[in-house]
């Protein structure tokens, strides 16, 4: 019974590597662009409604469907330290008096002292350090009244038996789009980053775990 229950607990390991992670980007991941209303083409002897492109459009991202490049360059720092000590100390004398007519004359004169000291300290340091660099393409997903995009987008990378997950989703100004439709991270509003992988377990960890099964039910 003990070798089919640890059997089923390493099956259910190694199931759970091939899952993909959770994610904490709620938006749609794409949209398809808005299809165009049909209209009767209103052609003249120059002026071609279905060929018609402006001189100087602006190529900026402003419409559900369209593409921008965020370039992800985050770096957060935090530190936190504290300390707190405390003392205590106290000392305490007795004598006895020399008194004629008191019993014990030897013990007459004795003195005893005490002394009682106590030092507490405490002290915590914390510090926290992260990077991320990337470039993600994501799509706008929706379009605000105020004109800010809703953009929302994953990439997924496979290494060897890996797949790595880059998602990114939030709300970007049309002033802050540059040249390229590349908006900087650090300018998106309400901004969820995340960088997961469903290789839970390495092969290293792997090999340990089936010596380990193995060293348990066999007989030497």
């Amino acid at each position: 019974m003990k070798t089919w229950l640890l059997l089923g607990m390493m099956l259910t390991v190694l199931a759970g590597c091939g899952t993909v992670p959770g994610t904490i980007v709620k938006e749609p991941l794409t949209a398809k662009p808005i299809a165009p209303v049909s209209t009767s083409a209103n052609n003249g002897s120059i002026y071609q409604a279905n060929n018609y492109r402006p001189l100087f459009e602006d190529r900026r991202a402003r419409l559900i469907g369209d593409v921008i490049t965020i370039a992800i360059a985050e770096k957060t720092s935090a530190g936190k330290a504290a300390s707190s000590s405390g003392s205590k100390s106290g000392s305490m004398s007795a004598t006895i008096p020399s008194i004629v007519g008191l019993p014990f004359k030897t013990l007459q004169g004795l003195g005893v002292s005490a002394t009682t000291s106590g030092k507490d300290a405490d002290s915590d340091a914390l510090s926290s350090t992260n990077n991320f660099t990337s470039t993600i393409t994501v799509t706008v997903v929706d379009v605000q009244s105020n004109g800010n995009l809703v953009v929302s987008g994953e990439k997924q990378i496979s290494l060897d038996k890996g797949v790595e997950y880059i998602r990114f989703s939030g709300v970007v100004s049309p002033d802050a789009i540059q040249a390229g439709n590349v908006v900087s991270s650090t300018q998106v509003a309400d901004a969820r980053i995340e960088y997961r992988t469903n290789s839970r377990i390495d092969a290293a960890a792997v090999m340990a775990a089936m010596s380990r099964f193995f060293l348990s039910v066999l007989p030497f």
